[in-house]
Protein backbone atom coordinates (compact mmCIF):
# COMPACT_ATOMS: atom_id res chain seq x y z
CA UNK A 1 0.00 0.00 0.00
CA UNK A 2 1.37 3.41 -0.95
CA UNK A 3 2.23 5.58 2.05
CA UNK A 4 0.21 8.75 2.40
CA UNK A 5 2.16 12.03 2.27
CA UNK A 6 2.55 13.72 5.64
CA UNK A 7 1.56 17.35 6.09
CA UNK A 8 2.72 19.20 9.20
CA UNK A 9 0.05 21.60 10.45
CA UNK A 10 1.06 24.37 12.87
CA UNK A 11 -1.82 26.40 14.28
CA UNK A 12 -4.29 27.03 17.06
CA UNK A 13 -7.04 24.85 18.49
CA UNK A 14 -10.64 25.91 17.85
CA UNK A 15 -13.09 24.25 20.29
CA UNK A 16 -15.93 24.58 17.77
CA UNK A 17 -14.06 22.35 15.31
CA UNK A 18 -14.71 24.61 12.35
CA UNK A 19 -11.23 26.09 12.05
CA UNK A 20 -7.68 25.59 13.29
CA UNK A 21 -5.92 22.29 13.81
CA UNK A 22 -9.10 20.21 13.77
CA UNK A 23 -10.08 21.63 10.38
CA UNK A 24 -6.57 20.89 9.12
CA UNK A 25 -6.64 17.28 10.29
CA UNK A 26 -10.09 16.61 8.86
CA UNK A 27 -9.07 18.16 5.53
CA UNK A 28 -5.93 16.02 5.37
CA UNK A 29 -7.95 12.89 6.12
CA UNK A 30 -10.49 13.72 3.42
CA UNK A 31 -7.75 14.39 0.84
CA UNK A 32 -5.70 11.28 1.49
CA UNK A 33 -2.87 12.79 3.52
CA UNK A 34 -1.55 12.08 6.98
CA UNK A 35 -1.59 14.97 9.44
CA UNK A 36 1.13 15.76 11.96
CA UNK A 37 0.30 18.74 14.15
CA UNK A 38 1.68 21.32 16.57
CA UNK A 39 -0.75 23.45 18.59
CA UNK A 40 0.54 27.01 18.93
CA UNK A 41 -2.21 28.18 21.24
CA UNK A 42 -5.52 27.28 22.77
CA UNK A 43 -8.44 29.63 22.23
CA UNK A 44 -11.62 30.60 23.97
CA UNK A 45 -14.00 30.78 21.03
CA UNK A 46 -17.22 29.51 19.53
CA UNK A 47 -18.84 29.76 16.11
CA UNK A 48 -19.39 33.49 16.64
CA UNK A 49 -16.01 34.89 17.63
CA UNK A 50 -12.72 34.46 19.49
CA UNK A 51 -12.76 35.76 23.05
CA UNK A 52 -9.20 34.97 24.17
CA UNK A 53 -5.90 33.41 23.06
CA UNK A 54 -3.77 31.22 25.31
CA UNK A 55 -0.39 30.86 23.51
CA UNK A 56 1.84 27.89 24.27
CA UNK A 57 5.27 28.86 25.70
CA UNK A 58 7.72 29.24 22.81
CA UNK A 59 10.30 26.88 24.30
CA UNK A 60 7.71 24.13 24.68
CA UNK A 61 6.46 24.49 21.10
CA UNK A 62 10.00 24.47 19.70
CA UNK A 63 10.90 21.40 21.76
CA UNK A 64 7.90 19.57 20.33
CA UNK A 65 8.86 20.64 16.81
CA UNK A 66 12.48 19.48 17.24
CA UNK A 67 11.33 16.10 18.54
CA UNK A 68 8.92 15.64 15.64
CA UNK A 69 11.30 16.71 12.86
CA UNK A 70 14.02 14.43 14.18
CA UNK A 71 11.69 11.52 13.43
CA UNK A 72 9.35 12.52 10.57
CA UNK A 73 10.02 14.61 7.47
CA UNK A 74 6.78 16.14 6.18
CA UNK A 75 6.10 16.53 2.47
CA UNK A 76 4.47 19.94 3.10
CA UNK A 77 3.92 22.37 5.97
CA UNK A 78 0.96 24.62 6.67
CA UNK A 79 1.06 27.45 9.24
CA UNK A 80 -2.08 29.11 10.56
CA UNK A 81 -2.72 30.96 13.83
CA UNK A 82 0.54 31.69 15.66
CA UNK A 83 -0.68 33.60 18.71
CA UNK A 84 2.69 35.10 19.64
CA UNK A 85 5.57 36.82 17.84
CA UNK A 86 8.12 35.37 20.24
CA UNK A 87 8.27 31.95 18.61
CA UNK A 88 8.48 33.08 14.97
CA UNK A 89 12.25 33.63 14.44
CA UNK A 90 13.22 30.23 15.88
CA UNK A 91 10.29 28.55 14.13
CA UNK A 92 11.44 30.00 10.81
CA UNK A 93 14.99 28.70 11.35
CA UNK A 94 13.72 25.17 11.86
CA UNK A 95 11.33 25.24 8.91
CA UNK A 96 13.83 26.52 6.34
CA UNK A 97 13.99 23.10 4.69
CA UNK A 98 14.71 23.06 0.94
CA UNK A 99 12.20 21.12 -1.11
CA UNK A 100 9.39 21.19 1.47
CA UNK A 101 6.62 23.58 0.35
CA UNK A 102 5.19 25.86 3.03
CA UNK A 103 1.64 27.26 2.91
CA UNK A 104 1.07 30.26 5.17
CA UNK A 105 -2.46 31.26 6.13
CA UNK A 106 -1.90 34.60 7.90
CA UNK A 107 -4.62 34.45 10.55
CA UNK A 108 -4.62 38.06 11.74
CA UNK A 109 -8.26 38.34 12.80
CA UNK A 110 -11.12 35.99 13.60
CA UNK A 111 -13.99 35.78 11.15
CA UNK A 112 -16.10 37.35 13.90
CA UNK A 113 -13.84 40.41 13.89
CA UNK A 114 -11.55 39.88 16.91
CA UNK A 115 -7.91 40.79 16.18
CA UNK A 116 -5.54 37.86 16.69
CA UNK A 117 -2.21 39.49 15.84
CA UNK A 118 -0.47 42.62 17.12
CA UNK A 119 1.99 44.64 15.07
CA UNK A 120 4.99 42.74 16.47
CA UNK A 121 3.55 39.50 15.12
CA UNK A 122 2.76 41.05 11.73
CA UNK A 123 6.34 42.37 11.49
CA UNK A 124 7.77 38.97 12.43
CA UNK A 125 5.68 37.24 9.75
CA UNK A 126 6.92 39.73 7.15
CA UNK A 127 10.56 39.39 8.17
CA UNK A 128 10.93 35.71 8.98
CA UNK A 129 8.12 33.67 7.37
CA UNK A 130 7.33 35.31 4.04
CA UNK A 131 10.78 34.46 2.59
CA UNK A 132 10.08 30.77 3.32
CA UNK A 133 6.54 30.76 1.95
CA UNK A 134 5.65 28.79 -1.16
CA UNK A 135 2.02 29.93 -1.09
CA UNK A 136 0.43 32.70 0.98
CA UNK A 137 -3.39 32.60 1.30
CA UNK A 138 -4.63 35.92 2.73
CA UNK A 139 -8.03 37.45 2.38
CA UNK A 140 -8.05 41.05 1.23
CA UNK A 141 -7.99 42.58 4.70
CA UNK A 142 -5.07 40.38 5.71
CA UNK A 143 -3.13 41.21 2.55
CA UNK A 144 -3.56 44.94 3.14
CA UNK A 145 -2.41 44.66 6.74
CA UNK A 146 0.61 42.47 5.93
CA UNK A 147 1.74 44.69 3.06
CA UNK A 148 0.72 47.96 4.73
CA UNK A 149 -0.90 48.91 1.42
CA UNK A 150 -4.51 49.93 0.85
CA UNK A 151 -5.15 48.30 -2.55
CA UNK A 152 -5.46 44.48 -2.34
CA UNK A 153 -3.84 43.59 -5.68
CA UNK A 154 -0.94 45.93 -5.01
CA UNK A 155 -0.61 44.36 -1.56
CA UNK A 156 -0.44 40.87 -3.06
CA UNK A 157 2.30 41.93 -5.47
CA UNK A 158 4.26 43.56 -2.66
CA UNK A 159 3.98 40.41 -0.55
CA UNK A 160 5.54 38.46 -3.41
CA UNK A 161 8.29 41.06 -3.41
CA UNK A 162 8.87 40.37 0.29
CA UNK A 163 9.57 36.72 -0.49
CA UNK A 164 6.30 34.83 -0.87
CA UNK A 165 6.56 32.54 -3.90
CA UNK A 166 2.89 32.94 -4.75
CA UNK A 167 -0.15 34.65 -3.24
CA UNK A 168 -3.70 33.35 -3.48
CA UNK A 169 -5.75 36.45 -2.64
CA UNK A 170 -9.23 35.38 -1.56
CA UNK A 171 -12.24 37.62 -2.03
CA UNK A 172 -15.07 36.22 0.07
CA UNK A 173 -14.50 38.69 2.93
CA UNK A 174 -15.34 41.62 0.63
CA UNK A 175 -17.48 39.93 -2.04
CA UNK A 176 -20.34 41.81 -3.66
CA UNK A 177 -22.99 40.34 -5.92
CA UNK A 178 -23.30 36.66 -6.70
CA UNK A 179 -19.62 35.84 -7.39
CA UNK A 180 -16.49 35.43 -5.27
CA UNK A 181 -13.28 36.20 -7.14
CA UNK A 182 -10.01 34.73 -5.88
CA UNK A 183 -6.81 35.81 -7.64
CA UNK A 184 -3.53 33.87 -7.81
CA UNK A 185 -0.33 35.90 -8.15
CA UNK A 186 2.60 33.69 -9.12
CA UNK A 187 5.88 33.77 -10.98
CA UNK A 188 4.39 33.49 -14.46
CA UNK A 189 1.43 35.84 -14.06
CA UNK A 190 -1.96 36.33 -12.43
CA UNK A 191 -5.09 34.19 -12.71
CA UNK A 192 -8.66 34.71 -11.53
CA UNK A 193 -10.94 31.99 -10.19
CA UNK A 194 -14.68 32.77 -10.04
CA UNK A 195 -16.95 30.86 -7.66
CA UNK A 196 -20.69 31.19 -6.99
CA UNK A 197 -21.20 33.10 -3.76
CA UNK A 198 -22.71 30.90 -1.07
CA UNK A 199 -25.57 32.18 1.11
CA UNK A 200 -24.09 32.08 4.63
CA UNK A 201 -21.17 33.38 6.68
CA UNK A 202 -18.58 30.66 7.30
CA UNK A 203 -16.08 29.97 10.06
CA UNK A 204 -12.89 28.15 9.03
CA UNK A 205 -13.02 28.66 5.27
CA UNK A 206 -9.50 30.12 5.17
CA UNK A 207 -8.02 27.32 7.27
CA UNK A 208 -9.73 24.74 5.09
CA UNK A 209 -8.51 26.26 1.83
CA UNK A 210 -4.90 26.58 3.02
CA UNK A 211 -4.91 23.02 4.36
CA UNK A 212 -6.26 21.71 1.04
CA UNK A 213 -3.51 23.60 -0.81
CA UNK A 214 -0.87 22.08 1.48
CA UNK A 215 -2.23 18.59 0.80
CA UNK A 216 -2.06 19.19 -2.95
CA UNK A 217 1.52 20.43 -2.75
CA UNK A 218 2.46 17.43 -0.59
CA UNK A 219 1.42 15.28 -3.54
CA UNK A 220 3.77 17.29 -5.79
CA UNK A 221 0.99 18.92 -7.78
CA UNK A 222 1.74 22.05 -9.81
CA UNK A 223 0.79 25.29 -8.08
CA UNK A 224 -1.99 26.48 -10.38
CA UNK A 225 -3.74 23.10 -10.48
CA UNK A 226 -3.33 22.65 -6.72
CA UNK A 227 -4.90 26.00 -5.91
CA UNK A 228 -7.80 25.46 -8.31
CA UNK A 229 -8.55 21.98 -6.96
CA UNK A 230 -8.25 23.20 -3.35
CA UNK A 231 -10.73 26.00 -4.05
CA UNK A 232 -13.20 23.59 -5.64
CA UNK A 233 -12.94 21.19 -2.71
CA UNK A 234 -13.33 24.01 -0.17
CA UNK A 235 -16.38 25.35 -2.04
CA UNK A 236 -17.98 21.91 -1.70
CA UNK A 237 -17.13 21.77 2.02
CA UNK A 238 -18.84 25.14 2.46
CA UNK A 239 -21.80 24.23 0.25
CA UNK A 240 -22.42 21.28 2.59
CA UNK A 241 -21.68 23.27 5.76
CA UNK A 242 -23.43 22.62 9.06
CA UNK A 243 -24.90 25.04 11.60
CA UNK A 244 -24.50 23.46 15.03
CA UNK A 245 -24.29 26.71 17.01
CA UNK A 246 -25.68 30.24 17.02
CA UNK A 247 -23.01 31.87 14.88
CA UNK A 248 -21.39 31.09 11.55
CA UNK A 249 -21.71 27.92 9.53
CA UNK A 250 -18.92 25.34 9.81
CA UNK A 251 -17.35 23.56 6.79
CA UNK A 252 -18.18 19.90 6.43
CA UNK A 253 -14.68 18.64 5.76
CA UNK A 254 -15.59 14.97 5.67
CA UNK A 255 -18.68 15.34 3.47
CA UNK A 256 -18.99 12.68 0.79
CA UNK A 257 -18.93 15.11 -2.12
CA UNK A 258 -17.13 15.28 -5.42
CA UNK A 259 -13.93 17.42 -5.36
Amino acid sequence: MQERPTVLFIGGHDPSGGAGIQADIETAQALGCRAASLVTCLTTQDSRNVRALHPQPAEDLLSQLDCLLADIRPQAIKIGLLGSAQVIPSLAERLATPGVPLVLDPVLAASGGQRLADERLVTAIRRHLLPLTTLLTPNRAEARRLAMTAEPDTAARELRGLGAGAVLLTGADEARGDQVINRLFHETGEQDFNWPRLPHSYHGSGCTLAAACACGLARCGDLVSVTEQAQAWTWQALAHAEHPGHGQWLPRHLAETEP
